[in-house]
């Protein structure tokens, strides 16, 4: 949806583009740019790479950032490189890097995600999750529903919420006494779905219309 917006505007390089095309990623402090692009070329065409360094000695700080042409190869690359990289969408640039990176380093350097889990968890700004009790009392599942004041197009709300990976189903169901639009989201992972949850609750769709999405009771143990 954001880029459908911004290339019609005539501006596909704006924020939007840029937080699904750069990805963050721990690499060994050895790591040159040539070697962090060579590593990462085989998923798409790269803009640029930078490696973070330490301002005062000039030292990798094992951190850096690849940014490709398309935001679909910024997804290859999370989805596919070996996940000692950690890789996530970076923050655009006008956020604050420097709590970005400290923030992401602690969070990644605690334990390895089990399973196949997708690093969603590791973001900043989903690990309020976690600090959150009002969050915390709410019933985790891999399941989700979707409330409107406006009925659904299947099509159209399957397509906005497989933007998270692992999406299982989207089923639509309508009311025939209401015009209001109710469906019902599976994610292969809790994890998806709680980033589905926080990142499309209250968003705009159509705009003017903001979506209410709660957790459903799935069946599974909440607490993992």
């Amino acid at each position: 949806v954001f880029i459908a917006q911004s290339r019609a505007s005539g501006s596909h390089r704006d924020v939007e583009d840029e937080e699904l095309t750069r990805i963050f990623v721990m690499i060994p402090k050895c790591y040159t740019e040539d070697d962090l692009r060579e590593k990462f070329k085989m998923y798409g065409d790269i803009e640029y790479c930078s490696i973070i360094k330490n301002k005062t000695t000039g030292e990798s700080k094992g951190l850096g950032y690849v940014r490709y042409l398309k935001p679909s190869q910024a997804a290859r690359a999370i989805e596919e490189c070996d996940r000692s990289y950690r890789a996530i969408l970076a923050e655009p640039k006008n956020k604050s890097s420097e709590s970005f990176e400290h923030d992401y380093y602690s969070n990644n350097t605690r334990q390895e995600p089990r399973g196949n889990t997708l690093p969603f968890c590791m973001q900043p700004e989903f690990c309020g999750f976690e600090k959150s009790e009002s969050r915390i009392q709410e019933s985790v599942s891999k399941r989700l529903s979707v409330v409107s004041r406006l009925p659904f197009i299947q099509e159209q709300l399957f397509a906005l919420f497989d933007l998270v990976p692992g999406l299982e189903y989207c089923d639509v169901q309508r009311d025939p006494y209401t015009n209001s639009g109710y469906a019902v989201i599976q994610y292969s992972t809790a994890a998806s779905a709680i980033y589905a949850k926080y990142k499309l609750h209250g968003f705009e769709y159509p705009p003017g219309n903001r979506l209410t999405v709660i957790f459903l009771e799935d069946g599974s143990d909440s607490s993992e």
